[in-house]
């Protein structure tokens, strides 16, 4: 989709979700969540971008383009691993069974690429060869395809701390998760990126790597959480130029979301000086992309909505429709 044909849509994004007839009001960095007396949680996706540990902008559209390629792969890998969904009552909105988050973050690699601290690739070039419990031979270059898809977990920083890698080793001596969890959630995991990488190829892509959360319901079963495959949590590269671009020693070709950090990155030390005001083609450019991703991901088209819509109008209509305002705390 062009920025341009975007521009009569500029205003219509979902900064906040504030609804006061909805009890126990938790906001993240993306998302507003709600806590009700019987055991379910909604879940509102903003259009909010998070970077540099604050809130950047509002991209139009970015919560319901992240909810709704979850929800095309939950519905495609619901035979694989249960999950947390139970209704969509509007397209930014999860209606879900409230879960005891897994203290583990599942990261699954089949490439050996990546930019943070914890990536693969980044402790490979600094010399590493063991790296989360497995042994990489020396030579690589970067951005190749692993002989297997690895699981790399991390801690789940709960207080906006760091992820740190661990081991299955340490996983279960630390008694992060029990050998019976750790086996559950690593078998599911491998199984979900398997069926995302042979879908993604359909689409011409490639899913490099992604990041799964695993949670337990009441009765102590370990469902899938969050989100899943989507712009946000995964590495999608497009796979006609990959051969070329890898021979070439380049990066490979994805969907490039990074324009907002990168026009603040250009202008300031983001970590402590003030945000310019950022201008409307950039976050118009970031919207497109998110709407190219969805489309291209899941093959369906992202229908824009009336200009006189107000998101959160909407949203409040759609959660009185389906008997959810007025809930108990």
């Amino acid at each position: 989709m062009n920025p341009a044909d975007l521009a009569a849509h500029a205003h219509q994004v979902l900064q906040e979700a504030d609804i006061a007839e909805l009890p126990n009001r938790y906001r993240g960095k993306v998302r507003d969540n709600y806590d009700l007396a019987d055991g379910r949680r909604i879940l509102i996706t903003t259009d909010r971008i998070s970077a540099f540990d604050r809130a950047l902008a509002a991209i139009p559209f970015k919560g319901a383009v992240l909810t709704r390629t979850a929800r095309f792969w939950f519905e495609h890998t619901a035979d694989i691993c249960p999950n947390h969904v139970l209704a969509y009552p509007d397209p930014n909105v999860v209606v879900a069974k409230r879960l005891d988050i897994l203290p583990v973050e599942v990261v699954v690699r089949g490439y050996l690429a990546g930019t943070t601290s914890t990536s693969i690739l980044t402790r490979y070039r600094a010399g590493e060869r063991t790296l989360y419990g497995h042994r990489f031979p020396d030579g690589m270059r970067p951005n190749e395809r692993l002989p297997q898809a690895i699981i790399t977990p991390t801690t789940k920083a709960f207080d906006g701390g760091h992820d740190e890698p661990l081991t299955e080793a340490e996983i279960l001596e630390k008694g992060l998760l029990t050998a019976e969890q750790w086996r559950t959630v690593s078998e599911a995991a491998l199984a979900l990126f398997a069926r995302g990488q042979a879908l993604a190829a359909e689409r011409g892509l490639i899913l490099a790597d992604t990041k799964y959360e695993f949670g337990t319901d009441a009765d102590g079963r370990i469902l899938l959480a969050d989100e899943i495959h989507t712009p946000d949590s995964s590495r999608y590269w497009f796979a006609e130029s990959y051969p070329e671009r890898l021979a070439a020693g380049t990066s490979p070709e994805s969907f490039d979301k990074d324009f907002v950090r990168n026009w603040v990155v250009a202008r300031c030390d983001p970590y402590r000086d003030p945000i310019p005001e950022i201008p409307a083609e950039v976050v118009l450019g970031t919207a497109a992309v998110y709407i190219r991703a969805y489309e291209t991901i899941t093959g369906e088209r992202f229908a824009l909505p009336d200009p006189a819509e107000v998101p959160l109008e909407r949203v409040r209509r759609n959660l009185a429709a389906a008997g959810l305002l007025g809930e108990p705390a």
